[in-house]
Order: structure tokens, then sequence, then C-alpha cells
């Protein structure tokens, strides 16, 4: 059968042509038959995530990002097609929650096999100071650090014991018991609530990674990063250090 003469010509496509946009060129009938495969591929990956485990419903990592898109490239194809049958769709979705499954299993036996699948934990801040390096590494900015601490409810670096970028993209926020001074995440036009939730100290803070120095010209390059700008160190108002 020449099947070149059953594809659209140019001179076929009309604008005001509804029944061709809204239906096509199918039989009626598979619309009925549309609906049983969207049930049977629904369900496909109802049972595909609920065996791939609990992490494939909260925040995915890469591995689970790769094989939700697979699963989604599997099913589409027999879902659309009525000449595509739907047991295609199940061997493909088998195949990829049978490789992940092995894939989380290896993860969770080889520390190795996991760093390599699902990338390492990044520590961005330690003890108040940011490692640039690290995050120019992974494309984080200054900003959105600052802001990343901002919705923790943190208003200055002092605070941060540590804070990480997981496998996953999200961040770990660790915090000092007690608040020390440091450089403030507050941006620098909105003077009022800076003053109302921290106070200056008498030590001063790197404006690029936030060591913090008991005295400077202002000149001074700083030892951890080799800038050469500096601003007073802040703490919270109802921190009772005496710096």
């Amino acid at each position: 059968m020449d099947k070149s003469n059953d594809q659209m010509k140019p001179e076929d496509i009309k604008l005001i042509d509804l029944s061709r946009i809204f239906i096509g060129d199918l039989p009626p009938l598979f619309y009925l038959e549309l609906v049983f495969r969207a049930l049977f591929i629904y369900t496909l990956l109802i049972v595909s995530m609920r065996l791939m485990g609990k992490r494939m419903a909260s925040q995915i990592g890469r591995t689970e990002m790769a094989a939700v898109a697979s699963l989604a490239a599997a099913v589409g194809i027999p879902l659309m097609n009525p000449d595509r049958g739907l047991f295609t769709g199940l061997v493909m979705a088998m195949t990829i929650v049978l490789l992940q499954i092995w894939v989380a299993r290896k993860s969770a036996r080889n520390e190795t096999f996991e760093k390599i699948s699902q990338d390492r934990i990044e520590p961005l801040v330690i003890d108040g100071v940011m490692d640039l390096k690290k995050m120019k590494q992974n494309r984080i900015t200054q900003e959105r650090l600052f802001a990343q601490l901002r919705t923790a409810k943190q208003h200055h670096l002092g605070n941060v014991r540590a804070l990480y970028l997981e496998a996953n993209g999200l961040f770990s926020l660790l915090l000092h018991e007690q608040s020390k001074p440091g450089l403030p995440v507050i941006p620098a036009n909105d003077v009022t609530f800076l003053l109302r939730h921290t106070r200056p100290t008498t030590l001063y803070a790197c404006k690029s990674c936030g060591y913090i120095k008991q005295e400077t010209t202002y000149q001074d390059n700083c030892p951890c990063c080799e800038a050469n700008e500096w601003m007073v160190a802040v703490t919270d108002v109802n921190n009772n250090d005496n710096h």
C-alpha cells in the first residue's frame, strides 16, 4: 500500500475546517478507545511511580527525573497512535522501573556509585564564610544564596554553621546555637529593616565571602578570597555577645 497518498497535502489545509482541527482524520470509534488507553496509561504511571519508591512523589534527584522523563516518552506514543499497541508502553515502562530500582539500590550500597549517579553534596557556607569556588562551580550567585537565607529568616551569615547544596538541588541549613557577627544578607537599600533586626559590631566582614576580621583599613585583602571590600559585621539585636 502506498502511504504517500494518505499524507495531507498543503491544499487540504483550511483554517475553517473545524472537523479536521478538532476531530482529525481518525474514526470516531478511536476516541472511545482513547478513554481506555488513557485509563491504562494513568494506572501504569501510578503503579510505576509506586514501585520506584516514595522519593518519586517528593523532591527528586537526577536519576528519578530521568526516569520520569523516560516514562513520559514511553507512554506518549501508544497513548495517541492507534497503530501502536499498549503492550509496547508497558514493556518500556517496566524496563525503566526495573532500571530505576536497580540504580536506587546500587546507590544505597555504594557511595561512589551514588556520587556518580546523583552528584555530591556541596558545602557553600562554613562557619559564616562562603566558599566562592564551590558557588561558582554550582552556578550559585551570592544574591541567590542570600535569598535562601532570608527565606530561612536569617539576617546575616554569622548564624550559619553550614549551608549545603544537596544532590537534588535543595539547600540544607545548620545554625549556630548562639549568634556570631557576620555579613548582612539584607539588601543594602533596606536599611530600616537591617537596623530593626541587627546591630553593628566592632568587627568587619568581607563583602565578597563573609570572612570576619577584627581590624581593617578597608584596603586590606581578604585572606580567604583576596577581595578588598569590607563592611561592618552585624549580629542579632537579641544577642548578648559583647563584640
